[in-house]
């Protein structure tokens, strides 16, 4: 079983989101970055299915130098061997043309990642690269067990759940709780040092969209604490006027 997942490397939720030159660039000043939250619950399904069947996870990120930490956590969680493509993720269309290109290089039974990165929350990228290799992309998967050259999964829909069967090889966006994340231990990070790291150039690669600006959303309002049925009933009267 060769599993390819692919990681983002994204601020963390409780870092302090800043903007530079003219509001067009992050300011990346005392940010923390960690492994995507769904990419986690994509790569702790992977190292729970590579414990039952054997095989090899290859994790892969599209960045810069700066991103190689990430894929550092990602070997010590239980990866075995990580690509990084050199190059900006300029947007989910190039990304998911450089996914597909390391994709068809080697032959994988399994691709997973996130539902969507927490930066941008496009959730569009797993089906790029299932339409660009021609394979079925499912999302977002909550539930995913193998038998033989099958797979069964749930997924989320409006209303309910989705319960699907599909041949390998296929595309998962993952979402909880299809596992728990892992949390690496003192012998995964010593051998992570010594796993293969390859620093791979992109493909050449279109974008279809382009950033011209970042704006914050607005600060939330003051709360006012009432103290009786009656104030609250004139403050959504009078202030609020919905009543």
């Amino acid at each position: 079983m060769n599993i390819l997942v692919c990681i983002t490397h994204v601020p963390d939720t409780t870092s302090k989101i800043r903007f530079t030159e003219g509001n067009t660039q992050l300011d990346k000043t005392g940010v923390q970055f960690i492994i995507g939250p769904y990419d986690d619950y994509a790569l702790a399904r992977a190292v729970e299915l590579k414990e039952q069947t054997g095989g090899t996870i290859t994790v892969l990120n599209v960045g810069e130098a700066e991103t190689e930490p990430t894929l550092r956590k990602a070997l010590a969680i239980g990866a075995d061997e990580a690509i990084r493509v050199n190059a900006f993720p300029k947007d989910a269309h190039f990304v998911a043309q450089q996914i597909a290109a390391r994709a068809k290089e080697k032959s994988y039974d399994l691709i997973l990642m996130g539902r969507e990165s927490i930066d941008f929350n496009g959730g569009m990228v797993h089906g790029m690269v299932g339409e660009i290799l021609g394979l079925p992309s499912i999302s977002p998967v909550m539930k995913l067990e193998l038998e033989g050259t099958k797979a069964k999964l749930a997924r989320e829909i409006e209303g309910g759940k989705e319960f699907i069967e599909v041949g390998l090889p296929f595309i998962a966006g993952c979402q909880e709780p299809i596992a728990e994340w892992k949390i690496p231990n003192m012998r995964g990070i010593m051998s992570a040092r010594s796993k293969p790291l390859q620093v791979v150039d992109p493909v050449e690669a279109d974008t279809r969209t382009e950033t011209k600006t970042y704006e914050l959303p607005a600060p939330k309002a003051e709360v006012k604490i009432v103290g009786s049925v009656d104030e609250l009933v004139q403050l959504l009267k009078n202030e609020a006027k919905v009543l």
